[in-house]
């Protein structure tokens, strides 16, 4: 799928995979869509690359729907959706102190990467599939998962949960859709400079980056960008998960 015309839409577009991939998608002459909760860095980035934000959570009907609302106003009928909105807050199955994972935090987990990924998903082929077609394809979803999909870490069971989630999910997508001649693709990252990242020491930056095989080093989002850009061209890219980790296979902690 040629990326320069049509219109896309990135959820957590304001930083970090989201505005690597927003920021690419424009530089290839999309016309993008940023969906996040992030005000003012949402604003600040769709001005920087010529876009447009809109202030949606994911895991919420109606903003979801509103949100593709006006962004479809503004661009006409989005083609490209990358998801990239989500969380990850460390909680143990039982924490030290012998009390049990919150269910309310585990189901926030759960609502923003999981249903959220697929709330956004659904309304959006819902869109796109009376539109005419680009060449042989109508358009193409990419959803963000996580090595922690496979490699789960300590503290991470909410989180892992949430990305296994969409890994199941990927096929059954683009099986889905694929009447509809929508693709449906998913990225799992391993350990990149995030903005939670850069909050760490840089010690503990080092000390992360050196257990990726090669490179060793986090991985830079515009490394995922490249990925994102490379399945949008590849047509026969459909129905798989890509892990994107500099063959990083994480230990428990």
């Amino acid at each position: 799928m040629k990326i320069n015309g049509l219109a896309a839409i990135v959820t957590g577009g304001a930083s970090g995979l989201g505005e690597a991939t927003a920021t690419m998608l424009a530089a290839q002459g999309a016309k993008v869509t940023i969906f996040d909760l992030n005000e003012a860095t949402g604003t600040a980035t769709a001005q920087a690359i010529g876009g447009h934000f809109v202030s949606v959570n994911v895991a919420d009907d109606a903003s979801v729907a509103a949100g593709l609302e006006e962004a479809e106003s503004r661009h006409g009928v989005a083609r490209i959706l990358v998801n990239c909105a989500g969380i990850a807050p460390p909680a143990r199955v039982v924490g030290k102190d012998g009390q049990p994972h919150s269910l309310d935090l585990y189901r926030k987990v759960i609502e923003i990467n999981l249903i959220g990924t697929f709330n956004v998903l659904s309304k959006f082929a819902a869109r796109l599939i009376p539109s005419e077609l680009v060449g042989e394809e109508r358009g193409v979803i990419v959803n963000t998962a996580s090595v922690a999909a496979y490699d789960g870490q300590v503290g991470q069971a909410a989180y892992a949960s949430s990305k296994a989630g969409v890994v199941g999910l990927t096929l059954c997508a683009a099986r889905d859709l694929a009447q509809h001649k929508i693709r449906v693709m998913t990225i799992a990252p391993g350990i990149f400079m995030t903005p939670m990242m850069k909050g760490l020491p840089q010690a503990a930056q080092d000390s992360l980056g050196q257990q990726v095989p090669h490179p060793s080093r986090l991985g830079d989002p515009s490394e995922y960008a490249m990925l994102v850009d490379s399945i949008l061209r590849n047509p026969m890219l459909n129905g798989e998960v890509i892990r994107l980790d500099g063959a990083i296979r994480m230990a428990p902690r």
